[in-house]
């Protein structure tokens, strides 16, 4: 029987959990090999929490510390937005979280997941050192690294990496400093030497000069979209195409109500009015029903 590589993805988060919090965790149980490990300040109790979601209580004071203590320099951080610049280097900054794992990735809570090891496979990982789930950039919201020596210190081939943490502003340097544009119509990141040279920089030119294998392929959706199913554990797009995630940066903003008045179920959509027991479909259809019965009751008062 082959053994799985042992995952961990670790993700910052520093303040209250967001609204959208209960779904992220509820795809968590339904990725059972996978430990997630949340570094944060907040002490509230998870309901629900798997064993896999793993909480380790850090301050952003304890990250800044320890960062100067790895990376031998100050680092500059006055959000907890800026720690995006430093996911790369979290197998670094952190050898005693990731030790016991053959792969180790930054992920984000802004996301509910499908089913990961249908996409990261046994024979992907077998032959990659870093593996994203878009064609185009290493994703900040997911992105794993073979646990050696030469992956966990890989940001440290940019030149610019040292520029990048010690100053407080946002350099995109966990993806592609901002070239997504260029990107998404095909350019290569390598036609752009003067930008910072950002993970994907790194990824494109070490899996190009042979140093490791990078994996990239687009295994996610993004965007406000009405047509996601979560359906125990798998994301299904307009009943068609299974996802690894729905990343939530711009659905957690666009959708219109972010209240959670029930448990997570084991099917949810996601709607422009937000996450739903039922499709938009189903939802249309309900109101139509509920008019037909307004309609019905009218006329037979008029009678």
């Amino acid at each position: 029987m082959t053994t799985l590589p042992s995952i961990a993805l670790l993700t910052c988060w520093y303040g209250d959990y967001p609204w959208y919090f209960p779904y992220f965790i509820k795809s968590c149980v339904y990725n059972p090999t996978i430990d997630f490990i949340i570094l944060t300040d907040n002490t509230t109790v998870i309901p629900d929490k798997p064993h896999n979601v793993k909480i380790i209580y850090k301050t952003i004071d304890d990250f800044k510390s320890n960062a100067y203590s790895k990376l031998g320099f100050k680092v500059a951080i006055e959000s907890p937005y800026k720690l995006c610049d430093f996911k790369p280097a979290y197998g670094f900054l952190f050898p005693e979280i990731i030790a016991p794992y053959d792969f180790w990735g930054h992920g984000d809570i802004d996301m509910v997941y499908g089913n990961i090891r249908g996409f990261m496979t046994y024979e992907i990982l077998k032959n990659h050192d870093i593996l994203t789930c878009r064609e185009d950039i290493t994703m900040g919201t997911f992105c794993l690294y073979r646990n050696s020596d030469q992956m966990n210190k890989l940001f440290m081939k940019s030149r610019d990496y040292e520029l990048v943490y010690t100053h407080p502003e946002h350099f995109c340097f966990d993806e592609c400093n901002f070239l997504f544009r260029e990107l998404a119509f095909g350019n290569s990141i390598l036609d752009y030497p003067k930008n910072i040279q950002s993970m994907t920089y790194l990824a494109v030119k070490g899996d190009k000069e042979g140093d490791f294998r990078a994996f990239f392929d687009h295994f996610i959706i993004q965007g406000m979209s009405d047509k996601i199913r979560w359906d125990n554990g798998l994301i299904i797009f307009n009943n068609q195409f299974e996802c690894m995630f729905y990343d939530l940066i711009d659905y957690k903003i666009k959708c219109k109500n972010k209240d959670l008045n029930w448990s997570v179920p084991n099917i949810f959509y996601f709607n422009k009015k937000g996450i739903n027991k039922n499709s938009t479909v189903k939802l249309l259809r309900l109101k139509i029903k509920s008019k037909l019965r307004f309609f019905n009751k009218d006329e037979s008062f008029s009678v």
